[in-house]
């Protein structure tokens, strides 16, 4: 069995279709890993899902914060920002359906030597402390009082790691660092306002897989999220969003041997150039 692992789609549908017929799979046996962000900004978001959902245990999706943002505007807890392309998911005969299937994704799963997560992990954390925290939130998103997860989800603080965080505020940071996260101090404070590339990080940051002494180094985390870090492929990061939605390319990586596929996608146009993402907070 082989498993592909696909960067952001956010509602590029095309590429995906056209990714797919690229890659070179045995739908018998093998099965494809969505590093999150399914839904928004794309032309195309309602059937992205759709199609995403129809592939059954033959896909698995861990959630990013354009999800996330979906669900909180399905509930009211949040305004769609200039860009978005959620409504037509909002009115479609399957919502519920589809809303309550994207509620059900995990935030991290873990397997065969690989964790698939959203955007990174704090450097206090190892894979098995972090698919442990994660669980915690899943387990808020899938109980019968979602919404008071989802009302209370936005907000950059607390912005730094502490096992004593109870409630809410642990519920946020774990969200944030899992979907949100690209750039971090070395005693891991999280900084949400910078997107651009590495190069123009601001002092005392760093790329949180390059934090020294990160806990979860020597163990392969497939993410995406950035898509101005681009493809960075090393012995334990395969990050994945190469800007699809900007008129990058959408990749995959198998991950038994790295083998890399990859497909060009169309530039979207929207106002004022490339906007701020939303997710579980304002960035």
């Amino acid at each position: 069995m082989s498993i592909y692992a696909i960067g952001d789609l956010q509602g590029c549908l095309s590429p995906l279709e056209a990714l797919l017929e690229r890659l070179p799979l045995d739908w018998q046996h093998d099965r494809l890993w969505f590093v999150g962000d399914l839904v928004n900004r794309g032309p195309q978001s309602l059937e992205t899902l759709r199609l995403v959902k129809s592939l059954g245990p033959r896909a698995l999706t861990v959630l990013g914060n354009h999800d996330l943002h979906l669900l909180c505007v399905a509930e009211g807890y949040a305004r769609n920002h200039e860009g978005d392309t959620l409504n037509p998911i909002l009115q479609a005969p399957d919502r519920d359906e589809l809303l309550g299937w994207l509620r059900a994704c995990p935030l991290m799963h873990v397997e065969r030597g690989y964790a698939l997560v959203h955007a990174g992990l704090l450097p206090q954390w190892t894979v098995s402390r972090a698919l442990a925290l994660a669980s915690e939130v899943e387990t808020a998103l899938r109980s019968p009082g979602y919404r008071d997860f989802l009302k209370d989800m936005y907000g950059n603080r607390p912005f730094q790691w502490s096992e004593t965080l109870t409630g809410i505020d642990r519920l946020r940071l774990i969200t944030n660092a899992l979907t949100r996260l690209r750039i971090c101090t070395a005693e891991g404070v999280m900084e949400f306002t910078h997107k651009g590339e590495p190069r123009d990080i601001p002092d005392g940051f760093m790329p949180w897989f390059e934090v020294p002494g990160r806990r979860s180094k020597g163990e392969a985390i497939v993410c995406g999220h950035w898509s101005a870090l681009g493809l960075h492929l090393d012995s334990d990061v395969l990050a994945l969003d190469t800007g699809c939605l900007w008129g990058g390319k959408l990749t995959a990586v198998r991950l038994e041997d790295r083998a890399l596929f990859q497909v060009p996608c169309e530039r979207r146009s929207h106002h004022g150039g490339r906007p701020a993402v939303a997710g579980a907070g304002t960035g």
